[in-house]
Order: structure tokens, then sequence, then C-alpha cells
């Protein structure tokens, strides 16, 4: 249990919702259709959850097997403003780089065999799209593509859990596809794909140290990034927009243009970090959750945080109002 636990705890579950969010909603709006399973459907969000937390551990390795992961506190020796170290349990000795090994198998396994059930029932369809996730995913940061290291992290992560992972789930539970899930899916990818953009303008100064090429670093340019999350939200809103002048979406689902103030808000404080990185700010009740504020204070890390929990937060709300809408429609 204390393997289990330990395990769990490395594999990141705080960014759970990004894929399980997608995920249920797919799922509430599969669930208005003939021929409609519940237990495929779920053993779909199963299978997402164990394979989100099998490519978080996946990505620790490879990381860890570039740069040994203790480069931001290096960064910190030179003045830079970064997070806490990443995979502290691999430079802390608590576990071996065998073990995270064996650990990203038994969650990928598990996604494996939730796979395999939906495949007895729906066919190829669903295997040819979990084999592509799965490689995709490992490719993020495994050799031979790496492809977070190329700039091209941020839109796969988009495609992975948008469009890829809504539609997977979609089919596994109704066994067909729709135009809708497309207007909603990539809306949805693009605000996950957001928390991970969001991120990476902030660590823009210790990627570029070591040399890992986000679309941030790409981009170069502070004005450029900024433009881009702009373009990003802007977009997101756009295509709700266009499925309901389109025919594809109940009007209904103009309610999530309820979460703009948070987009807004995040557009904002992306804008003075740029321009005044030093700058703190006190979280609002509009933000959302934010945890243990204390703590994430004492830490040092509440400039990192207040954003990217608002990035997160932004995705939490706009999954969870469409959930409701694509239930009552």
């Amino acid at each position: 249990m204390n393997t289990i636990r330990f395990w769990l705890g490395n594999s990141r579950p705080t960014a759970l919702p990004q894929s399980l969010l997608p995920a249920v909603l797919a799922l509430c709006m599969a669930s208005q259709w003939e021929g409609f399973s519940l237990l495929l459907g779920l053993s779909a969000v199963l299978g997402v959850a164990a394979g989100h937390l099998s490519l978080n551990l996946f990505d620790d390795y490879f990381d860890y097997k570039v740069k040994k992961s203790d480069y931001r506190n290096r960064m910190q020796h030179k003045g830079m403003r970064v997070r806490i170290s990443k995979c502290t349990y691999l430079t802390s000795g608590d576990a071996t780089l065998k073990q995270l090994l064996a650990a990203c198998c038994v969650f990928g396994a598990v996604a494996l065999s939730a796979g395999f059930i939906i495949y007895l029932y729906r066919g190829n369809a669903i295997l040819l799209l979990a084999a592509l996730t799965a490689f995709l995913g490992i490719s993020y940061s495994g050799a031979p593509l790496r492809l977070s290291y190329h700039g091209f992290g941020e839109i796969l992560i988009g495609i992975m859990f948008g469009p890829m992972l809504m539609s997977g789930v979609f089919f596994a539970a109704c066994g067909t596809f729709d135009g809708s899930v497309i207007f909603i899916s990539v809306p949805v990818g693009l605000l996950v794909a957001n928390i991970v953009y969001t991120h990476a303008i902030m660590d823009c100064e210790p990627d570029k140290e070591v040399g890992k090429m986000t679309f941030a670093v790409l981009l170069k340019d502070k004005r450029r990034m900024l433009f881009c999350l702009l373009l990003l939200l802007v977009t997101t809103f756009a295509l709700v927009i266009s499925g309901v002048v389109s025919g594809y979406l109940s009007p209904y689902y103009l309610l999530s243009l309820t979460t703009l103030p948070m987009a807004t808000g995040l557009y904002h404080l992306m804008v003075e970090f740029v321009r005044h990185p030093e700058r703190n700010f006190t979280p609002r009740f509009w933000m959302g959750p934010m945890g243990d504020w204390q703590r994430i204070q004492s830490l040092g890390i509440d400039w990192f945080m207040i954003r990217w929990l608002l990035a997160r937060n932004l995705l939490s709300f706009f999954c969870i109002i469409l959930m409701i809408v694509s239930l009552m429609v």
C-alpha cells in the first residue's frame, strides 16, 4: 500500500483534471446517444487516468536521463526565478530509474487493460486510437522524437487531451463519432495546452538554459508569447460560438462564456509576469480554488502557482459547465 501511495504521489495526480475533466465531459455528451454504455465509458475514463499518470512518470524518466533534473537548483544558484526541483524522489535516492520504469509500466498496463475491454466491444478503431495516443505520449519527451524539446510539446498536449482523448471516450461510450465533439474537444484541447503553455512562458529562461525547446522558447520574444496566449484563449471561445452558430451545438453551450473573466484575468497576470516578474498577487474568489495558499507562499512558488492554478481552474470550470449543459440539452 505504501508503494502504491508513493508512486501515485510522484505521478503528479494534481495534473489529473487535465485528462479526467475532458474524459468525463465526453462521457456526458455520449450519454445522450443511442447505444450508450456506462461501463465502457467508465472503462475509458479509467484508462485515460492510468495512461496520464503513466505518461507523467515516463516524462520524469526521460527528463532525468537527459539532465538529471536538478537543473532547477542550478538555475536558482544563478539567480533565476524557477520552481521547485523535478523528480526529487530520484535525486534524493528514494527511488531508482529502474523502479521508476517499472511504475511507468504498471500504470500503462492498467490503461491497456481498460483499452482491451473496450476493444472487445468497439473493435479496431479504439485500438488504433489508443496506440497512436501512447506513441505520441511517450514521444513527448522520449527518444527519438522528443517533441517537447523541439517546440511541439504544447501542440501535442492540446491534440492528445482534446480531440484524441474526447473522441476516444465518446466512441468507447456510444460506438460512434459526432461533429459536436469537435466543436467542444478542440476548445478543451486548447485550454489544456494553455496550462502547459502558461507553464512554459514562466519557465522560459531555465528551459532555455538547459536546451529545452518549448514553444515559448521557440518564439523567443515575450510579445510574441503573449500574442500567442491571447490567440489561444480567443480561439477557444470563438470555436464554441462557431459551433452554436453552425447548429452543431445548442445555444446553451454559450454558458461556457461565463469563464471569460478567468481567461481575461489569466492573460492580465501573464502580461504582468512578462513586464514585472517580481510582482506578487493575491488570489481572488473568481480565480477558483488555490489550495493551501499559506504553504504555497512559504515554499516561495506563489508567483508560479497563482497563474498555473488559474489556468487549470479555467479548464475545470469550462468543462464542468459543459458537462451540466450536455446532460440538460
